[in-house]
């Protein structure tokens, strides 16, 4: 019997729907730090910067338990309607954030707006690899992961122009928008993941999306009787040894990068910047994480990750170091932007390094355990430059406190394999055209 034709549709959609997703995942993150010297001279709370601090950690602990929940709920639910989940809960917590009565309450509902946060990330980059074409999905994992910073930038250009005559609730208020735009898109027009679909006995539905997509025909493949085994071998010589040094790199880049970026309008505003020009640096430092993370991913193709991401925690010393220096102003946005590079671009590095070091068994089980780790430096960073910023002591000090673990991370680099767990060299972070990318 003939199989009727089925319309063609353009895998493209998903990459893009994941993309607008993955930027409204960074605006709610990163609005915090838009937001922080609002909040600090917002009266009725009376908040100091190691309250504000905590406050700011409290949407990375959510993120941790999201990132842990994220792989069982996506088993359960399948990613389109995860990614809609996640997207339905953060977007609700945002708006909560923008009528909260209290600084406690406030807090509570950033903790939750994070736990959806947590698992967004991981099921849009798994959605859109899926259905990119197999030679461009190194490019679409790049693109859509630099959705992050674009939404960073957007919340500090939003703050620009909303802060000083509205307030810091308004820019919470924007966070419902996934709910009421991007949800209802994705509902109507994404197509569940071809993997989810066959791994359910589903294949009917499986073959017919893949034939619309342009997919190869999927085929079952049962990966829980391998799941204990992969984790046990995780846990054995020599992936026990590397994973601990990936996980501590990663922890401090997530330390760097979510520490820095959460703290920096605040930091300039002390230093003397009025609101306007410390939120562009904000925007500055963003627009490098974006250029950091495409050019050194060019470089990693060419000579390896692990060279160049001993320079991207270089560059972001040199930088860390030149703004302590209080340069001109000119020299400061220079150094800011090259902040961005050497701290997004590193961890960018990092994450290629392990998908492509790990063997494909454990490929997905070492991302998401060292991932998971990383999670608690995005906590301890901005605490740690609440402390800092508390205890009045002079701007340099706020960049001092996060040269000490970028310089870790360059000894930690150093301490990553030059080889291929199986003995081949390792030269680019691309895989062999038989890889598969890792489930998340």
């Amino acid at each position: 019997m003939t199989q009727s034709p089925l319309r063609q549709r353009n895998g493209a959609l998903v990459p893009i729907v994941c993309c607008i997703a993955v930027i409204f995942d960074g605006y709610d993150l990163s609005v915090f730090a838009t937001t922080i010297p609002s909040l600090l001279d917002y009266e009725p709370w009376d908040l100091d910067a190691a309250q504000t601090g905590l406050i700011a950690s409290y949407a990375f602990m959510g993120m941790l338990v999201g990132t842990l929940i994220c792989g069982f709920a996506t088993d359960l639910l399948g990613r389109r309607k995860m990614l809609m989940a996640s997207m339905s809960w953060f977007s609700v917590f945002m708006a909560a954030c923008a009528i909260a009565p209290s600084a406690e309450l406030f807090g509570f509902f950033r903790f939750l707006s994070g736990v959806g946060l947590g698992g967004l990330l991981p099921t849009a980059l798994a959605l859109s690899v899926e259905f990119a074409p197999r030679n461009r999905r190194n490019l679409v994992n790049a693109l859509v992961s630099s959705g992050f910073s674009v939404g960073t930038i957007i919340a500090a250009l939003l703050g620009l122009v909303i802060l000083e005559p509205f307030g810091f609730r308004p820019m919470y208020a924007v966070g419902v928008l996934p709910l009421l735009v991007l949800v209802p898109f994705t509902y109507f027009m994404l197509p569940e993941s071809v993997q989810f679909l066959a791994s359910k006995g589903r294949l009917e539905e499986a073959k017919t999306v893949a034939r619309q997509y342009g997919l190869a025909d999927p085929t079952v493949q049962s990966d829980t009787p391998e799941q204990h085994s992969q984790l046990r071998d995780l846990f054995r010589r020599p992936l026990i040894t590397v994973a601990i040094v990936f996980a501590g790199a990663t922890f401090i880049g997530q330390l760097f990068i979510y520490g820095l970026s959460t703290w920096l309008p605040q930091i300039m505003r002390s230093a003397g910047y009025p609101l306007g020009s410390a939120l562009s640096f904000l925007a500055t430092m963003s627009i490098g994480a974006i250029v950091g993370a495409a050019t050194m991913s060019v470089f990693a193709d060419r000579i390896g990750p692990r060279p160049v991401a001993l320079s991207g925690f270089g560059i972001g010393v040199l930088a860390l170091l030149t703004m302590s220096a209080g340069p001109p102003t000119v020299i400061l946005y220079i150094a800011v932007f090259f902040a961005g590079v050497g701290a997004n671009g590193t961890a960018v590095i990092l994450n290629g390094f392990i998908a492509t070091w790990f063997p494909a068994a454990n490929r997905a089980t070492a991302l998401g355990t060292i991932m998971t780790v990383a999670r608690l430096g995005g906590i301890c960073g901005p605490i740690l430059g609440g402390y800092i910023v508390a205890a009045d002591l002079s701007v340099s000090w706020s960049f001092y406190v996060f040269v000490i673990p970028a310089a870790v991370g360059m000894g930690l680099v150093l301490l990553l394999p030059r080889k291929h767990i199986d003995g081949r060299p390792i030269g680019s972070l691309r895989e062999s055209p038989s890889s598969e990318p890792a489930r998340v």
